[in-house]
């Protein structure tokens, strides 16, 4: 597919974008009867013009509305109550981060995707923390957006490679901090959570975890979602950065 639009490109000098597994739903790639809803949300009418191109030859994707800036996505995310929301960092008014934990309240089902030209540590990490799921730099191809998209929407989250090295960059670094003091005692996890929060960890998905401990998938998606619920998290990227934090995960 050729270039529409800005710095997105063909090529993948990255190598693709980084996958982190299902939280609870199906594998990427499962068929779907309704085509995914996507609001677009960027301060450049260009840029969403030509996400617009693109995503437009995607049968199985549906844009059905836009947004210039975090304020008018709120808005429209409670209107519209789209599957998807591909927004950037740094707009006017109401930047994308911030606005992403209205969305979460007004379009609970929403998943976010941060597309963005910031490849700023802290962009990442508190883009995590508000509750996206993915976080995109427009330096992806233009094939590879839907392709998130359809990953997100499976429950999946998705993260450009550069940025997964930072971020376990980050995790390293958050368990390093002798001076940190826990205000709150973690929330205690049985045996069997620790050991599949540990292969989620990994990157493994959950037919992956559920083959590692002889276990059924069903079993796996409960556990995931017990983790969350006790962590008081979004998404099995998150369960993983409290992990770290709360050194209730070691890495070396």
């Amino acid at each position: 597919m050729a270039d529409s639009f800005g710095p997105m490109r063909d090529e993948d000098a990255d190598g693709g974008v980084v996958g982190v597994g299902s939280d609870v739903g199906p594998d990427a790639g499962s068929s779907r009867k309704e085509p995914i809803r996507v609001l677009v949300v960027d301060d450049h009418a260009l840029f969403r013009r030509g996400l617009e191109i693109v995503l437009a030859a995607e049968e199985d994707i549906q844009v059905v509305g836009e947004a210039g800036d975090g304020a008018e996505a709120v808005d429209k995310a409670a209107d519209l109550l789209p599957d998807i929301i591909l927004m950037d960092v740094r707009m006017p008014k109401r930047g994308g981060i911030e606005a992403c934990t209205s969305i979460k309240e007004v379009a609970p089902s929403a998943k976010i995707i941060m597309l963005t030209i910031s490849d700023e540590e802290a962009d990442l990490y508190d883009a995590i923390k508000a509750g996206a799921t993915g976080y995109l730099l427009k330096e992806i191809s233009t094939d590879e957006v839907a392709t998130a998209i359809r990953a997100v929407a499976d429950g999946q989250s998705q993260i450009s490679p550069s940025m997964a090295s930072k971020l376990l960059t980050e995790f390293k670094s958050m368990i390093q901090r002798t001076d940190e003091r826990r205000l709150v005692p973690a929330p205690r996890l049985t045996d069997r959570e620790l050991e599949v929060l540990k292969l989620v960890a990994t990157g493994m998905n959950n037919r992956d975890i559920a083959k590692e401990l002889f276990i059924s998938e069903n079993t796996v998606k409960n556990h995931v979602r017990n983790i969350l619920e006790k962590l008081q998290l979004h998404s099995r990227m998150e369960a993983v950065v409290y992990a770290m934090r709360e050194k209730i995960l070691e890495i070396r």
